[in-house]
């Protein structure tokens, strides 16, 4: 595809909510986001929810998000709100915290 805003840079805040923790969800999304190379954070929510954000090429943020909205096999995602966001490259990995 050659279309300039498919393969730029992207961030994006993704919020996943359901069953979500304490189910191994951020190892699972870590993960992804190493073998993707996308970079930023995987972090539990006070109100049950894990909050994502990714740093990278817009396809494989999309490609994060379609994993993100499947889970692994021991989470129950019930929903994913994405925000997209200019392109900071503030991140040197993807962490858990």
């Amino acid at each position: 595809m050659t279309d300039k805003t498919y393969i730029e840079n992207k961030s994006a805040l993704i919020t996943v909510s359901g069953s979500v923790q304490g189910v191994g969800y951020r190892y699972f999304i870590a993960r992804v986001a190493r073998e993707l190379n996308i970079k930023g954070y995987a972090e539990n929510l006070f109100n049950g929810n894990v909050e994502i954000m990714a740093e990278g090429r817009r396809e494989f943020i999309e490609e994060l998000i379609k994993r993100a909205k499947i889970g692994n096999g021991y989470s129950r995602v019930k929903d994913v709100k994405v925000e997209w966001l200019d392109y900071k490259n503030k991140y040197d990995n993807f962490e858990i915290r």
